[in-house]
């Protein structure tokens, strides 16, 4: 089996960091091999000064795995400072570098060689993994270099109650990057700190599965514009605070990215880099224990390719070919294409499908541990070289496993999959049980970490809640997901929704949903009949959700389009390259023309639905950034004995706000003394609508309202 090849030899590598390959150069060979002695100052360009790695000594007491780390440090020392001479790296870069390699290097170590110090070839990977990591600090723009220096400070600064997100495809938003910003300021003007670009690298021509099948990591798609045009983009979005998140696609490349041509043309060490086999034996053994994630696509998880006449696994589409990290030339590549788009100006980086880049045969080879180390590996990388890069967790699998990949030495924030589809659940059901259920113990993340918490994004909604929290509340969970796939595909009598079913699987029962916010919650269906009753109610029940999200704890996070409750877009079976994959549906082009009528001068309230909507949620960002007992992750549920109520209390050091909301379609009431034991005293106020109560009064909501209380 080529993929699992363990006595390889080291493939050259084309997107090799270039200050290491000037060094190559000048040195006549490779800079782990040339043999230059640090001692002798003939070999040196310029003075050696004492450096953090000159001190650092083998410790007396050292032993097992840690004493092997401290030789192995040693032995490399003289390597980094042969790079420092090389690429005349002055003082103070080299010792912020070796500083944070120190601090990191035994749990560095540790991860490197969990995964691959069994392979002959482990020590040569280990120094060029760690040439690579200086390679981007020295490389590294000052400016963002600043950025590192100030969050190492303020490593929490993504906690604060002022961090509000927004993603978008650029294409669809304003065409290209040049354009996108001029609309930094319409980010400003509805309270953004942080923007999502969904994947803009060059990519396969036709289907690209939405641009996650990347050819070029280092080539933004040409019809979207130039690197220089990111690099200037985020420059201009860092100058008035706001945050950039790219896409790291690292489980899978296009079959057009150079290592898969590589590969088809026969080399055997890029065929090293996926999961190539020969014939049916080894697919069929893995086979028996994968699911099949896109399966009216295709069925089964490898791919025929003519040219080589070999199979590929592709667990998703039959052009996205599985990465094999397994072989540590693939960990290395992929982590020299991190830190270059780290070197764009991005501040987190999504790490897309990880649940997947592990495999095992005999497992689901999903969330197995060696998927975790590599992470894991790529958090302590980035600590030492790019320390203010975040990672964001996107595993949308059971929520038990969603959470093991949250934590400071992993991804320090996550989508909140599960909350996504309890809000939905508790819209169509008007009850709260399964989510205050959920909630109750799977809410509280470590310090240091946070969720994003999102209602609808470029992906579908599929039910992640968790089976056994349904049977604790008396809910058969396979029978309540078909309910809900039921209900949000409109076929459920008396459903509000509009949705879509995506890889809907025959065979299992399985299904997914496709529909913007909007359509699902009732607005298209409203817009139809005319009826502006339900036009209230619809827009009642988008306010309820992105209230939760945004006060709930984490950060949220809107999917730009949604403030103006744009409605499905059904023209996109008319594109060949998009008609076979309904999330389209979702994935609406930008009408700029609601912008302009928030020029007019109408009174607050009045307008269009779609200003209304705008000037609504813009109010909400507003009044969570005003109150700051919404920073940090801490939340505590209130028992509200009402199945209709969800209500907790958000507490940040002195600051405490409790929210109460209705997800019915009737009045509801909630005990006025109740809300004292919640700490509220006797009166409070509603930060959203600026009313004063007493706790001698019951508190009475509305259908689909929110109240956010806090001490008067």
């Amino acid at each position: 089996m080529i993929a699992s090849n363990h006595n390889q030899s080291n493939p050259p590598d084309p997107s090799r960091p270039q200050a290491i390959k000037d060094a190559e150069t000048t040195l006549g060979g490779s800079v782990v091999d040339s043999g230059i002695n640090v001692d002798n100052p003939e070999t040196m360009t310029r003075p050696i000064h004492p450096s953090p790695l000159d001190s650092f000594q083998v410790s007396h007491d050292a032993d097992g795995l840690e004493l092997e780390a401290q030789i192995s440090l040693r032995r490399i020392a003289p390597r980094i400072t042969q790079f420092w001479q090389q690429t005349e790296t002055d003082d103070r870069l080299r010792d912020e570098f070796e500083t944070r390699l120190i601090r990191h290097w035994s749990e560095t170590f540790g991860l490197l060689h969990e995964l691959y110090g069994t392979r002959y070839d482990f020590f040569y990977h280990l120094e060029q993994i760690i040439l690579t990591a200086a390679d981007a600090w020295v490389t590294r723009p000052e400016s963002l270099r600043q950025v590192d220096r100030h969050r190492e400070i303020e490593p929490d600064w993504f906690e604060s109650e002022k961090v509000v997100g927004g993603a978008l495809y650029v294409d669809l938003f304003s065409e290209n990057l040049g354009r996108l910003r001029e609309q930094i300021g319409y980010f400003q003007q509805l309270g953004l700190t942080y923007l999502h670009l969904m994947p803009l690298f060059a990519v396969r021509p036709g289907n690209n599965d939405g641009g996650y099948a990347i050819s070029n990591y280092r080539s933004v798609d040409p019809r979207l514009g130039t690197i220089d045009d990111l690099r200037m983009l985020a420059e201009e979005l860092r100058a008035v605070g706001i945050t950039l998140v790219l896409d790291f696609v690292f489980n899978h490349t296009s079959d057009e990215h150079e290592w898969a041509k590589r590969a088809q043309s026969g080399d055997r060490e890029y065929q090293q880099f996926y999961y190539i086999y020969p014939d049916r034996t080894e697919p069929d053994k893995y086979e028996h224990t994968l699911r099949e994630i896109f399966p009216t696509v295709r069925r089964g998880n490898f791919t025929w390719h003519d040219g080589m006449e070999q199979w590929v696994w592709t667990t998703f589409n039959n052009f996205q070919w599985d990465l094999n990290y397994s072989n540590p030339a693939v960990f290395r590549a992929m982590l020299e294409e991190m830190f270059f788009i780290a070197s764009t100006g991005i501040d987190i980086l999504r790490f897309d499908a990880v649940a997947f880049i592990w495999k095992e045969m005999g497992t689901s080879c999903e969330n197995l541990e060696g998927a975790h180390k590599i992470i894991q590996a790529f958090n302590r990388l980035v600590r030492i070289a790019t320390p203010g890069v975040l990672f964001k967790s996107e595993a949308i699998v059971h929520p038990d496993d969603v959470v093991k990949y949250v934590g400071e030495d992993e991804c320090q924030i996550s989508y909140n999959p599960t909350l996504m589809a309890l809000l939905w659940e508790s819209l169509a059901t008007r009850s709260t049980r399964l989510l205050n259920q959920s909630l109750s113990h799977r809410h509280n993340l470590p310090d240091g970490t946070a969720w994003v918490n999102y209602l609808r994004c470029h992906d579908d909604i599929g039910w992640t809640f968790d089976d056994a929290d349904a049977a604790a509340i008396g809910i058969n969970a396979y029978d309540h997901r078909n309910f809900l796939n039921h209900f949000y595909t409109g076929q459920f009598k008396g459903s509000f929704a509009r949705g879509i079913p995506f890889q809907e699987n025959i065979a299992t029962g399985d299904m997914r949903i496709a529909g913007t916010l909007a359509s699902l919650a009732g607005l298209e269906l409203a817009i139809e009949k005319d009826d502006e009753a339900e036009k209230e109610l619809a827009i009642g029940r988008m306010m309820l959700l992105q209230s939760i999200t945004l006060s709930i704890g984490g950060i949220p996070l809107l999917y730009l389009g949604e403030e103006w409750g744009m409605l499905n877009d059904y023209d996109f079976v008319k594109d060949p390259a998009k008609a076979g994959d309904t999330r389209w549906v979702h994935r609406p082009k930008m009408k700029w023309e609601f912008l302009e009528e928030l020029d007019d001068k109408i009174e607050s309230g009045g307008g269009s639905i779609q200003r209304r909507i705008f000037e609504a949620l813009q109010h909400l960002i507003n009044v969570r950034k005003s109150q700051p007992a919404l920073a940090g992750q801490q939340m505590e549920l209130i028992k509200t004995d009402n199945t209709h109520l969800l209500g907790f209390v958000r507490m940040h050091q002195s600051h405490r706000l409790v929210v109460i909301a209705n997800f019915a379609d009737s009045l509801q009431s909630f005990s006025g003394n109740a809300l004292r034991t919640a700490g509220m005293g006797r009166f409070f106020e509603d930060a959203i609508t600026g009313q004063t109560f007493a706790s001698s009064e019951d508190l009475h909501l509305k259908p689909y309202q929110t109240r956010w209380l806090c001490r008067v």
